[in-house]
């Protein structure tokens, strides 16, 4: 049975912000016990998902993330009880005493009784790094999707350690290259995942240089945790410094990080996934997380209390 709305606010039983796999599994939820929602999502479902190119710790036997984005995208659009509003991104964000409104930037205008907001999170830029100074003409690519050069590749500057220097060493498992990690104290707990592969070579410093070397080259230059002055030329750079939260503007509390914690929130506004914490950006904690978030707006309709 589909759940009852608030009269006078509601044209749908539950808004979804967002359409990575959180969001689609907060959709494919709802539907399940037959509640109607609108998805807004201004890329295509689990776009960032599409540029990682090796999954190894989702169910179902997905191995590469256009193969995973697709299978879900899928899931969504067997789904008859959500509208996915693709090409939408939503503007503000507001909730009142039994109902959440989400305007986009288009106009569009939904109410529901609550509204899941899963809208994740984006790289960090070089700002953000008072660690690190970039003097290139051009801005150095991100480690997120990248792909190996087809020129010869002996040497890579990886600047930070995040999660997707894992994921990039999977990718690639044939790279005969010497991967040179720099990166603050802040990240050194996230090394252990990566420090076993013979390729990498940890650089941990206090501060870090990057300057453009020619057509294609990049020298560093740094000091070390010991005041240690170190410089190399590489063959490629890629910047990995972490995420930032991108919470839509309205009535999203955020903590002193950025991040947007559950328990937070407005009792109408339900977060999801990434933007929930840094500690659970993982693509199965995300889909989790997005199922539980359409539940606990199904049961609290009904005046089912949380256990």
């Amino acid at each position: 049975m589909t759940a009852t709305a608030p009269p006078g606010h509601a044209s749908t039983d539950l808004i979804i912000v967002g359409g990575g796999p959180a969001g689609c599994a907060a959709a494919v939820m709802a539907a399940s016990v037959g509640m109607r929602s609108v998805l807004f999502e201004p890329d295509a479902l689990c776009a960032k998902i599409r540029h990682i190119a090796a999954i190894d710790n989702v169910v179902g036997g997905h191995t590469t993330g256009p193969e995973l984005a697709a299978a879900i995208a899928r899931d969504v659009a067997r789904t008859e009880l959500c509208e996915a509003d693709l090409g939408a991104r939503a503007s503000e964000v507001h909730a009142f005493a039994d109902h959440v409104t989400v305007t986009t930037d288009a106009g569009r205008e939904v109410a529901a009784p609550y509204a899941v907001v899963a809208t994740g999170v984006g790289p960090l830029s070089t700002a953000a790094a008072p660690w690190l100074t970039v003097s290139t003409d051009s801005a150095l690519p991100t480690l997120w999707g990248a792909k190996v050069a087809e020129r010869p590749t002996t040497s890579v500057l990886v600047i930070g350690a995040d999660r997707p220097l894992g994921t990039f060493l999977r990718a690639h498992p044939a790279l005969d290259a010497t991967v040179l990690v720099a990166y603050p104290p802040v990240d050194d707990y996230k090394v252990d995942e990566v420090g076993h592969d013979a390729r990498v070579a940890l650089m941990p410093v206090a501060c870090l240089s990057v300057r453009a070397q020619g057509a294609s080259a990049v020298t560093a230059e740094w000091v070390d945790r010991e005041g240690r002055h170190g410089a190399q030329t590489v063959d490629a750079a890629y910047l990995n410094l972490g995420s930032s939260p991108a919470s839509p503007p309205g009535d999203i509390v955020r903590d002193s990080s950025g991040y947007c914690p559950p328990d937070r929130q407005h009792p109408r506004i339900i977060t999801a996934g990434d933007l929930r914490s840094a500690r659970f950006q993982r693509i199965m904690a995300a889909t989790g997380s997005g199922s539980e978030a359409a539940l606990r707006a199904y049961y609290d309709l009904r005046g089912v209390p949380s256990a």
